[in-house]
C-alpha cells in the first residue's frame, strides 16, 4: 500500500465551469416566453393571422427548449463531482442543446404545414391589433437575445447552417436557448413585414408566404444545430480543431516515435481528452511525451500509451 500521498497524480473531472449566470438568465427568459407565448397564440387565433399564431406556437416551442435548458444545466451542476460520470457532466448540456434543436425543427415543420394549409384556404386579418403584438414579440425577442448572448469574442469556424453566434467554444447548451429566441426574432420580423404589406397593398397572401420562409429559415438554423452537438456527442472531433495534427507534430517532431492510435473528444466547451498510442526505437516516459502538449490548455485530460519497435534493445512500456 502506498505511503505517500497521491493527490498530486489525481485531478478533477469537472470541465464545464461557472454557469450559475446562464441558468439563472435562461430562467428569466422562459418567464417572459411564456407570457408571450400566451399572449401570440390566443392573439393570432382571434385575429385570423397565420403568421402571428405561427410566431406564438414557435414561441411555445422556447418555454420546452429553455425547460430543457434550464433542466440540463440543474443536471450538470448537480453531477458535477459524481465519479460515475468518467469525464463529466458536461455532455449533459450538449444533450440539451441537441434535443432543443430537435423540437426547434419539429416545430419548423409544423410552420410549413400551417402556412401552406392557410394560404390555400384565408381568413380576414385584424392588421392593426396582429401588428402590435408582433411587435411587442419582437421586443421581448430583443430582450431575450440580450440576456442569453454568451458575451465572448467570436471564434473562427462557426457551425455550417447555424447563425454565426458562437461556435463549439463556448456553452453549447446557451447557444441552442439563444437560436431559439434568435429564430423567434426572424418570425416576429417576419410577421410584422406580412401584417404591414397586407395592411397597406392588401396583399394577404403574403402572411403565409412568410410563414413558409421563416420555417425554412428555423430548418436550417435546426439543422445546423444538430450538425454541431452530433459532433461532441458522437466523440467526433470538430472540423475546425486542429489537436489532431498539433498532437502528432509534437510527438513524432524528433523522428523517432511514430503514433499509431490517436483519439481525440470534446468533454467540455472547449475541452477535450485523448489518448496517445505510439511505438518508438527509444522509449521515453509518459511525462516526457505529455511535456510539449502542456501548450495547449484546451488538453485536459490525456492518456499516453507506449510500445517499443520489436528487435529494439531495453524494451520499456508506459502508461499514464
Amino acid at each position: 500500500m502506498h505511503t505517500v500521498n497521491s493527490t498530486r497524480w489525481q485531478h478533477s473531472h469537472d470541465f464545464v465551469g461557472d454557469q450559475a449566470a446562464a441558468e439563472k438568465n435562461t430562467r428569466r427568459v422562459m418567464a417572459l416566453a411564456s407570457v408571450m407565448m400566451a399572449v401570440e397564440i390566443v392573439a393570432g387565433l382571434k385575429l385570423h393571422s397565420m403568421a402571428l399564431f405561427a410566431d406564438g406556437c414557435h414561441m411555445s416551442t422556447h418555454v420546452a427548449a429553455f425547460l430543457i435548458t434550464a433542466w440540463a444545466y440543474a443536471v450538470t451542476r448537480k453531477n458535477a463531482g459524481n465519479r460515475l460520470y468518467s469525464f463529466g457532466a458536461g455532455k449533459m448540456g450538449v444533450l440539451g442543446a441537441y434535443t432543443s434543436a430537435i423540437v426547434l425543427a419539429g416545430i419548423a415543420l409544423f410552420m410549413l404545414v400551417e402556412s401552406v394549409r392557410r394560404l390555400f384556404q384565408p381568413l380576414v386579418i385584424h392588421y392593426n391589433e396582429a401588428i402590435a403584438i408582433a411587435a411587442a414579440g419582437l421586443a421581448v425577442n430583443l430582450i431575450s437575445a440580450f440576456l442569453l448572448h454568451d458575451r465572448h469574442p467570436h471564434a473562427h469556424g462557426e457551425g455550417r447552417g447555424a447563425p454565426a453566434a458562437h461556435s463549439h467554444k463556448h456553452d453549447i447548451n446557451l447557444k441552442a436557448a439563444y437560436i431559439h429566441v434568435l429564430a423567434d426574432a426572424a418570425t416576429s420580423v417576419l410577421a410584422i413585414i406580412a401584417l404591414t404589406a397586407g395592411k397597406i397593398w392588401g396583399a394577404a397572401w403574403l402572411d403565409p408566404v412568410m410563414g413558409i420562409v421563416g420555417s425554412a429559415v428555423i430548418a436550417q438554423w435546426a439543422c445546423g444545430l444538430i450538425r454541431q452537438t452530433q459532433t461532441i456527442l458522437l466523440d467526433k472531433e470538430p472540423e475546425d480543431c486542429d489537436l489532431n495534427r498539433e498532437i502528432r507534430k509534437a510527438i513524432e517532431s524528433d523522428g523517432d516515435a511514430v503514433i499509431t492510435d490517436l483519439h481525440i473528444w470534446q468533454v467540455g466547451a472547449n475541452k477535450f481528452a485523448a489518448i496517445i498510442s505510439l511505438v518508438a526505437h527509444h522509449p521515453k516516459s509518459p511525462e516526457a511525451y505529455k511535456a510539449p502538449l502542456r501548450e495547449h490548455e484546451e488538453l485536459m485530460h490525456v492518456t499516453v500509451e507506449i510500445h517499443q519497435c520489436e528487435g529494439a534493445p531495453a524494451p520499456a512500456r508506459g502508461q499514464s
